[in-house]
């Protein structure tokens, strides 16, 4: 992988993630098959709707690898027993990567009437706010804050 030129600047330490997602994304944005919308349901839910026309659940697979929902199709081959007048209707098979937000999961999928919707959870944020306590070479007793559930702070002694 070659390091990309915003990432190189001493104050973006521990930042590669970030750096592969977007080599990621920029590798599966071209192209346009299938089409899909995003949704919003809630505040927590999320909605991943695909448009699969002609595909059957035994033609797509759905895998979750790290941070990064893949969705495959694959038609089954054509046995050749019916002849065509005209064949618009295309027989493609598919790749459609999308790089999810760490905490975000996959509950579950369904197909109905040519759309795979598959269901995203993202957990509510948890408070994460930590009191560092700086120490002295002298040997004269510490008092530092100490965090306290919902945010309050007493005097740890």
């Amino acid at each position: 992988m070659t390091r990309s030129p915003y990432f190189n600047s001493p104050f973006l330490l521990g930042f590669d993630q970030l750096e592969e997602a977007l080599e990621r994304i920029s590798k599966t944005a071209g192209d346009g098959y299938p089409p899909y919308n995003i949704e919003q349901l809630d505040d927590n839910r999320l909605r991943i709707s695909l448009a699969v026309a002609g595909f059957s659940r035994d033609d797509l697979a759905i895998t979750v690898e790290n941070t990064q929902l893949t969705i495959r199709g694959r038609q089954g081959q054509d046995d050749g027993k019916r002849v065509f007048m005209h064949r618009g209707i295309a027989a493609r098979q598919f790749q459609r990567s999308f790089v999810l937000a760490d905490g975000i999961e996959v509950v579950g999928a369904d197909l109905a009437d040519g759309m795979l919707n598959i269901d995203l959870v993202r957990p509510p944020p948890a408070s994460r706010q930590r009191v560092i306590e700086i120490k002295t070479g002298i040997g004269d007793k510490r008092v530092g804050l100490r965090a306290v559930e919902g945010g309050a702070k007493t005097k740890a002694t």
